[in-house]
């Protein structure tokens, strides 16, 4: 008969089997739309190649798991070092946190597929190792180790969605389930009135199976009374700032940001082009006239934002009271999802891969918060003007990698909130935090405006 503790590990074996072999298809699927003679291409200049992060992914896995952990010997040391980290240099200055040296000649496809393949063989032995209790780290206690790793696929799956969105279409292998759009016009977008209170940041680090170090420790803040739009700013609606000329005027600009603008000839979002005389949007497999996506959020850097937000005569609303609309209610309880406890499914918003696109705003009113705020989450992260900074007692607890987020505590990262709609639904609780430099236009991000 079979212990309890041999139980529990097969328990454990099983669940994060089954977690790990998803994601993995997830990604093969994404690097699966990529040329092969486009594996070595930057469409961002910011990013590194396609094929660092074919290796990134098991790269990171090996050294927070086998390496870190279990103290495996390596299976391929240069790699494990290699593959350690990616980069995210300073968009206006091109400085960067510490990275492996950029290698002249990067490895092959064939090399780096079977540095893949072979990871992954030691990720599903690790499995029966862990959980008996190999370590005293609090990384190996409940699986902690393996949700780390998952989680950061996920958000390395939309990195490389949001890098192949940037790809021209006929570089790109189009896929046989590429998305069925949706035009169809919504609601209009009003002011919600949120009264003063307290909005929860953060969590406690026993309330979670696993966290990023960012999200610790819990704090409790004061929120004053401020109005906020039910509706994400939509094509529609940034077009009439671009059109009117007001997205070139420099005093809707704060002064850094018009200096950026300049430099980089920014004429509209990122998403948007013009052909002759008519807008179109560039989605992810085709090219759509702009006139049928008016409904569709617009997805933009915090820089553009805070522009429409001031010719609007309002601003863009803070962590605190993104928390405030989208996790209390009139009754002064807190839930884990605006829409209340329920776990997040398709008909809660537009996330996890439900679609390839984005949808019209207010196409999932189940997803609305207790005040009637919609869509705080999914179809697009919510911008905040929030430097991205540490909570009382943050404290870098994952050994292995204590730089996660203390690296980007600079003044120049300002927290997003909320999920896209390439976010897995993994990733989707109150204390999840993002971040993006002002200036880095390329994220599925979307924004509303607020007003005191």
């Amino acid at each position: 008969m079979k212990s309890a503790a041999s139980r529990e590990v097969n328990k454990i074996r099983a669940q994060y089997e089954a977690r790990f072999l998803s994601a993995w298809a997830r990604s093969d699927e994404l690097f699966g739309l990529i040329r092969d003679d486009r594996l070595l291409a930057k469409p961002i200049v910011w990013r590194h190649p396609f094929l660092f992060y074919m290796g990134h992914l098991p790269g990171f896995s090996w050294n927070q798991i086998c390496g870190g952990i279990l103290k495996w010997q390596s299976l391929n040391p240069h790699f494990d070092e290699l593959f350690c980290r990616g980069i995210d240099p300073d968009v206006d200055t091109g400085e960067c946190h510490w990275h492996p040296e950029v290698p002249d000649e990067w490895p092959t496809l064939k090399q780096t597929e079977e540095y893949r393949d072979r990871v992954r063989g030691a990720i599903l032995e690790s499995l029966d190792v862990v959980p008996r209790g190999f370590s005293n780290d609090v990384m190996a206690q409940g699986g902690r180790v393996f949700d780390m790793v998952l989680e950061h696929e996920y958000m390395h799956q939309e990195t490389l969605l949001y890098m192949i969105q940037e790809l021209p279409i006929e570089k790109k292998n189009r896929p046989s389930w590429a998305p069925r759009y949706v035009f169809h016009g919504g609601p209009i977008s009003r002011s919600i009135h949120i009264p003063a209170g307290k909005a929860c940041l953060g969590a406690r680090f026993n309330e979670l199976d696993f966290g990023w170090d960012n999200e610790f420790s819990a704090i409790s803040v004061n929120v004053p009374a401020f109005n906020i739009d039910s509706l994400p700013v939509t094509n529609g609606e940034f077009l009439e700032f671009v059109e009117s000329g007001s997205y070139d005027e420099e005093g809707f600009w704060l002064p850094e940001d018009w200096k950026w603008k300049q430099l980089e000839n920014k004429r509209h979002p990122n998403c948007w082009l013009k052909r002759d005389d008519e807008w179109v949007y560039r989605a992810m497999f085709d090219h759509l006239p702009l006139s049928q996506v008016m409904n569709w959020p617009v997805y933009v850097g915090l820089a553009e934002a805070r522009a429409f937000a001031r010719w609007r005569g309002k601003r863009l609303p803070s962590e605190a009271e993104f928390h405030r609309a989208a996790f209390s209610g009139p009754d002064g309880r807190e839930s884990s999802y605006p829409w209340g406890e329920s776990a997040p499914t398709p008909r809660h918003g537009n996330f996890d891969f439900t679609s390839w696109s984005p949808a019209p705003v207010g196409s999932h009113p189940a997803g609305a918060s207790r005040w009637g705020v919609a869509e705080l989450v999914g179809n697009g992260w919510e911008l905040t003007d929030t430097p991205f900074a540490p909570f009382p007692g943050f404290a870098p607890y994952i050994t292995s990698y204590p730089d996660y987020s203390k690296d980007f505590f600079d003044g120049k990262h300002f927290v997003v909130k909320g999920a896209s709609w390439a976010t897995a639904a993994e990733l989707i609780r109150p204390s999840f935090r993002n971040w993006y430099q002002v200036h880095y236009s390329y994220v599925f991000a979307k924004f509303r405006c607020v007003s005191s």
